[in-house]
């Protein structure tokens, strides 16, 4: 089985530089090389940076991403999306167009004889307690309503201005570091626990392959600077980085 697995990619509705639209080609060329060669694609969260669709309408600058993700679906491949902190305000475009997996916050399987989870992360880090309670507030039916009545053009602007109070915010190093070790932690007790042999997430932004016993803790880091995923094939785990020609 060949599975790859992608998260933290940002796409963007807005491009405001050269080097922004760099990396949105970047992405569509990536996307574009999977169609025929995959079997199972995990969206591990963050694939963009806002997610939100109306009864009627999409947010159009996303076509060029979705026109290729329904490429990718009709060379064969299944997609499952696990949401993330930026997109979680899902309709039914991904399921009922798609014909994608929707999971909220973790998806695990069976692939080759390895057991697998896959979260996005976010509910796993360490002393963010402010974060927590925004999570739970931003995904409350009730918020959600308001938006969705709202006129797309007003909705995405106060939707903008959300995404980037929920990214996570220039802080030293090693609070940083400190905080998401709660990923490797819960990583560790899985996989010690005999639970999972490899446990798959994101939201750090660090690509990390880590062994824990017989099995492995990876972060698919991101691709705002690393432009990594992760690999499942016939069994084995990588960590891979895209490259253009």
């Amino acid at each position: 089985m060949r599975v790859y697995i992608l998260s933290d990619v940002h796409i963007k509705f807005t491009h405001s530089s050269p080097e922004e639209q760099a990396r949105h080609d970047r992405i569509l060329s990536f996307l574009k090389s999977l169609v025929g060669k995959a079997d199972l694609l995990v969206l591990n969260g963050d694939i963009f940076d806002l997610w939100a669709e109306w009864r009627f309408s999409l947010i159009k600058q996303y076509f060029p991403a979705l026109k290729l993700l329904a490429d990718v679906v009709e060379s064969g491949c299944k997609i499952v999306y696990v949401s993330g902190n930026h997109d979680f305000w899902f309709g039914d475009f991904f399921t009922k167009y798609l014909g994608a997996e929707l999971h909220d916050s973790s998806y695990g399987f069976d692939a080759d004889g390895k057991r697998i989870l896959i979260s996005h992360g976010d509910l796993f880090t360490l002393n963010d307690t402010r974060y927590k309670i925004f999570r739970r507030l931003v995904r409350s039916p009730f918020v959600r309503k308001i938006f969705s009545i709202l006129h797309p053009d007003l909705a995405l602007s106060l939707g903008n201005k959300l995404s980037r109070t929920s990214s996570v915010k220039r802080i030293a190093k090693s609070s940083h570091k400190a905080r998401v070790a709660g990923l490797e932690l819960f990583a560790r007790k899985q996989i010690q626990a005999g639970k999972y042999d490899y446990v798959i997430m994101g939201h750090s932004h660090n690509p990390v392959l880590i062994p824990i016993g017989e099995g492995f803790y990876a972060n698919g880091g991101d691709w705002l600077r690393h432009n990594s995923f992760i690999t499942i094939i016939d069994g084995k785990l990588e960590l891979c980085q895209y490259q253009t020609d």
